[in-house]
C-alpha cells in the first residue's frame, strides 16, 4: 500500500515537472507533424523564422485568390526564411477531398507552390492536430472556415490571425514586422555569443598568464637557491 503512494506520488511530481506539458504551456514549433509523405517532421526546424500557418483547401471559393497570393508571398519573403506553412484539411463543407499526393499535384502544378504542405489534418474540433488546438489556444480564434492564416513569431508564438476574408496582402505590414524582429533576435544571439566567447578567450588568457608568472617564479627562486649554494661553496 504504502509503494502505491509512493508511485502515485512521484508520477504526480512528474507531471508537474512539465514532462506532458499542455498545448498552452507549449509554442507552435514544439510539436511533430507529417509532411505531405506522411513521414513524421518537426516543426523545430521552423524555430527561429517568421512563418504563416495556413489550413488549406483545394475546392474553395478562396482557393484561387489564396494560393496565388501566398505563392508571391513566399518568392519575396523566402530569402529571410520567412515560410507558408501550408496545413490541408477538409473540415469545412469537404473541401479538400483528394489524397496528399492528388493535393500536392494540384498545388505545385496549379500554383508552381514552392513552400511546405503537410499531410491532410483535421484543425478544428475535438479531433484537431495538437499543433492547431496549440494556435487556437495561443490565439483564441479556431478555425472556421478555409483559409485561416496564423502569423507565428520566431520563438513559436501566434502574433496575429486572420480569416479568409482579409487577404494575404493585407497581412504583409505585419509580417514584415515579425522578420524584422526576429532578424533582431538573431543579431542579439549572435553578439551574446561572441561576447561569451571573447569572456572566456580572456580568462583562459588570464590564467596561461598566471600559470606562466608563477613559472617565471619559481624558476626565479630556483636560481636564487643555486646561486646560495654555490656561494656557500
Amino acid at each position: 500500500m504504502d509503494l502505491v503512494i509512493v508511485v502515485l506520488l512521484l508520477s504526480s511530481c512528474v507531471g508537474s515537472l512539465g514532462v506532458n506539458e499542455s498545448p498552452e504551456k507549449r509554442d507552435f514549433y514544439s510539436y511533430e507533424v507529417e509532411d505531405i509523405t506522411e513521414e513524421n517532421t518537426s516543426l523545430e526546424k521552423y524555430r527561429g523564422k517568421v512563418s504563416l500557418v495556413v489550413n488549406v483547401a483545394s475546392q474553395c471559393g478562396f482557393t484561387d485568390s489564396h494560393y496565388a497570393a501566398l505563392t508571391k508571398l513566399q518568392d519575396i519573403y523566402g530569402y529571410t526564411g520567412f515560410n507558408v506553412l501550408a496545413f490541408p484539411s477538409n473540415d469545412f463543407s469537404e473541401q479538400e477531398p483528394g489524397t496528399n499526393e492528388e493535393i500536392y499535384q494540384f498545388a505545385t502544378e496549379t500554383y508552381a507552390v514552392e513552400f511546405p504542405i503537410f499531410a491532410k489534418i483535421s484543425v478544428s474540433g475535438p479531433d484537431a492536430h495538437p499543433a492547431w488546438k496549440n494556435l487556437a489556444i495561443q490565439s483564441g480564434k479556431p478555425p472556421e472556415w478555409n483559409f485561416y492564416k496564423y502569423l507565428v513569431d520566431h520563438n513559436g508564438k501566434v502574433l496575429n490571425v486572420w480569416g479568409p476574408r482579409t487577404s494575404v496582402e493585407q497581412t504583409v505590414e505585419h509580417i514584415e514586422k515579425a522578420i524584422e524582429k526576429a532578424k533582431q533576435a538573431a543579431l542579439s544571439a549572435e553578439k551574446g555569443e561572441k561576447q561569451q566567447t571573447v569572456k572566456k578567450q580572456s580568462s583562459s588568457t588570464e590564467k596561461l598568464k598566471g600559470e606562466v608568472e608563477s613559472e617565471e617564479t619559481y624558476s626565479a627562486e630556483e636560481v636564487e637557491e643555486d646561486e646560495v649554494e654555490r656561494d656557500e661553496l
